[in-house]
């Protein structure tokens, strides 16, 4: 069964959600430029390779996996959610520190967060129609994808562009400027994720032997199915983890953000997305780690 007890989340935490992910996706694309966006046209395998798994296997396979399993409604849209996001700026970090393609991701996230503006919206209500156990819950809250999808554009696509923007303009700036605000929004989104928790320890505590299980499970599919397309093309080592990392970290701050603003009382869904953002974070760091020992050279190219 669901969980019972409502999550404690107030509509100013709401508000800096959302600004911390504008925030995050702004510094992330101050130092993007056109170049970013053509290197994916001229070398298009390992950007496409990212996008199927991320777009198209990930959420097909959870759909199938939370119906064969019969997970339970309210746990299997959670996750169906999670596996519709893009990938999360994070990804970029756990590149760098796996010593792995750092252009390359960067440039999937570009991609995948201006795809997501869409296909977000598209894959939630589709894949959660499509699974029988989830179907009369979509049905029930009467999912508007075009509210989604004005929502994704506001905390992803507009900050992107913004900041592409700055970063054209006011190229000093933003040197100055990008790795400060990484840091200090990493650091407040943990802060707030943290707090988050804090105030529904209780009610995480209820329910934490399904979610860890069913958060866990999902993250280490993600990881291969990245890391599987990544081989299906032929990628190098240095470009197959960053697939892998852009896939195997999710924006799940951007499900929170959808879920608090659309689905307060869906404490299931916002349990899973929850604990997704804190562990990827411990899983991608784990694996930057055990490759960076392991790591090829990596020609330099713009970030």
């Amino acid at each position: 069964m669901s969980p019972d007890n409502p999550i404690d989340f107030s509509t100013g935490s709401l508000v800096i959600l959302n600004v911390i992910l504008a925030l995050m996706m702004f510094g992330v694309s101050l130092t993007l430029r056109g170049e970013d966006f053509r290197r994916v046209l001229r070398m298009p395998e390992a950007p496409a390779a990212g996008l199927l798994a991320q777009f198209v296997l990930l959420p097909a396979l959870t759909c199938v996996i939370t119906w064969f399993l019969d997970v339970e409604p309210e746990l299997a849209l959670g996750m169906i959610l999670v596996a519709s996001c893009p990938g999360g700026t994070f990804s970029n970090i756990m590149t760098w520190l796996a010593r792995a393609n750092v252009a390359v991701s960067v440039s999937m996230t570009a991609v995948s967060s201006l795809a997501a503006t869409v296909l977000t919206p598209l894959n939630f209500a589709l894949y959660g129609w499509l699974n029988p156990n989830t179907r009369a819950m979509v049905t029930e809250i009467a999912l508007d994808p075009w509210n989604i999808l004005l929502l994704v554009a506001l905390v992803l696509a507009l900050p992107l562009v913004l900041g592409m923007l700055a970063g054209h303009h006011f190229p000093r700036f933003a040197d100055r400027a990008q790795k400060p605000m990484r840091v200090i929004t990493l650091l407040v989104l943990f802060a707030f994720v943290g707090l988050a928790f804090g105030k529904n320890m209780d009610v995480f505590l209820e329910n934490a032997h399904r979610i860890v299980a069913l958060v866990v499970g999902q993250n280490a599919l993600a990881l291969a199915v990245g890391a599987l397309a990544g081989l299906l093309v032929g990628l190098n080592r240095a470009d197959r983890r960053a697939v892998t990392m852009e896939v195997g970290i999710q924006n799940s701050g951007l499900g929170l953000a959808i879920l608090f603003t659309f689905f307060p009382q869906a404490a299931g869904m916002i349990l899973i997305a929850g604990f997704w953002g804190v562990w990827h974070l411990v899983s991608g760091l784990t694996l930057a780690l055990i490759w960076s020992r392991s790591a090829e050279p990596v020609a330099k190219e713009g970030v």
